[in-house]
Order: structure tokens, then sequence, then C-alpha cells
């Protein structure tokens, strides 16, 4: 009987695994929150410059993020050391104060950076994000964006009809 149930959940496995994703790696935040200065860094493995691809920031935030939106600067390293800097703002929560996202107590939130994005020169690319934060009338940004527990980079092949 083990055996049966242990089959059951490789299979599952295997079937629910996403055949378009072809980089997905989560880094942590410190427990006091998502400090200013904490640039999270993905470096990417070369990948396949004939094809088009869907990048998205995934991200998980508890009910003690205090925002109902979220500020980002990301940074795209190109091979060739050209750099494209974006200023990104995300919706969090419904305007009742619902969060957005998927599952319980921590909420699960993917978030559109590029769309139908072409990796046209060859070598490894670097994308980098940083919370950007701040509060009504301070020009300070957050020091510690509390709620925040992990960061994400998600990389699909858009599929083609």
């Amino acid at each position: 009987m083990n055996r049966l149930y242990y089959l059951i959940i490789v299979l599952l496995t295997l079937i629910s695994c996403d055949h378009n994703t072809v980089f997905d790696q989560y880094n942590s935040v410190n427990k006091l929150g998502w400090h200013k200065d904490s640039v999270q860094v993905f470096s990417l493995p070369v990948m396949d410059t004939l094809k088009s691809h869907h990048i998205y920031f995934n991200l998980r935030n508890t009910n003690l993020y205090p925002y109902s939106n979220l500020f980002l600067i990301s940074t795209l390293d190109y091979p060739n050391g050209k750099k494209q800097i974006d200023t990104l703002e995300y919706q969090m929560a419904m305007p009742n104060g619902e969060w957005l996202g998927v599952g319980g107590s921590v909420k699960e939130n993917k978030l559109w950076f590029q769309e139908s994005f072409k990796f046209k020169e060859k070598g490894n690319y670097q994308i980098s994000v940083s919370q950007a934060m701040r509060s009504n009338g301070s020009e300070n940004g957050v020091l510690y964006l509390k709620g925040i527990t992990n960061i994400g980079l998600q990389i699909e092949v858009e599929e083609t009809p």
C-alpha cells in the first residue's frame, strides 16, 4: 500500500510540473523585512535566443504587509554590459483591503515584469530587484518593508499557437 501511495504522489508531481517554465528561483527576506538596500539578484543561465519569454516577479507576503501597492526598482543586465532600469508599481490589495494573490496566511503574487521578451544576445543575463516603498509624506524609503517573506523570479517560454 505504501508503494502505491508513493507512486501516486510521484506521478502527480510529474504531471503538475509546468513544462513552459525554464527558470524559477526564490530568495528569502530578512525576518525584520525587506531592507531598502537589499538587492535581490537572479543570475540566469544561457537562454534560448530564438523564443519569446514571459518574465515574472513572484512575491510572497503575509498580513503584516502594510500597503495596498508595491514599488520595485528592477535592473536587467545584458551580456554586453547594457543595463535596463525600470520603476515598477504593482497592486497588492483590493480597495476593500482584501489581498490579491493566492494562498492562505501567506499570499503568493505572480507579477508581470516582461511580456514576450527575447534574449537576443547569447550569454548570461542578470535580473536584480529592490523595494522602493515610501510612507506618505516621507522622502526617505521604508527601511524594512514588513510582511514580505520571499522574492522570486520565474521565466516561461511563450507558447506559440
